[in-house]
């Protein structure tokens, strides 16, 4: 079986650099993965913070389930993200240098189970980001280049 993008977090790629990425599984209770399933989540400010060596995601948005009940869910509760602990510890450790962070990169359904890609990232200044798309503007334009001058 193939895997679903569910959710992508492009700003991710513009406000860090991305050094190591891993993958989680996520708890998720039974109406937040009716609507994962149906695409209605948002991962633009979420970010990864531990508790008592576990991982959790936070301010993940996951809209409530349009067909539910009393039962729906809060949209931003935490979530725990399911990792090894090995994983678990050395993210730790690299979490209290200065400037990293765990930022998701997206979410994705795998074999029916929802899984989400998380990276350790450093952030970018502002002069970074100036090179950053510079750079993407200079490719774009030799891109397209090579792509008249065939």
């Amino acid at each position: 079986m193939a895997e679903k993008s569910v959710a992508e977090n492009r700003k991710a790629f513009h406000e860090y650099f991305i050094e190591d990425r891993y993958e989680a599984g996520i708890v998720l209770k039974g109406t937040e993965i009716k609507s994962v399933r149906k695409g209605h989540v948002q991962l633009k400010d979420s970010y990864v913070s531990f508790i008592d060596n576990e991982a959790f995601i936070k301010e993940m948005h996951i809209s409530p389930y349009e067909y539910g009940n009393i039962f729906n869910h809060d949209e931003t509760r935490p979530r725990k993200l399911l990792l090894h602990k090995t994983e678990i510890r050395k993210l730790q450790d690299k979490v209290k240098l200065k400037g990293y962070t765990i930022v998701p990169i997206r979410m994705y359904l795998s074999k029916g189970k929802a899984k989400m890609e998380i990276a350790l990232a450093k952030g970018k200044d502002l002069h970074d980001k100036r090179n950053s798309e510079k750079e993407k503007t200079a490719k774009r334009e030799i891109e397209k280049a090579m792509k008249n001058y065939r």
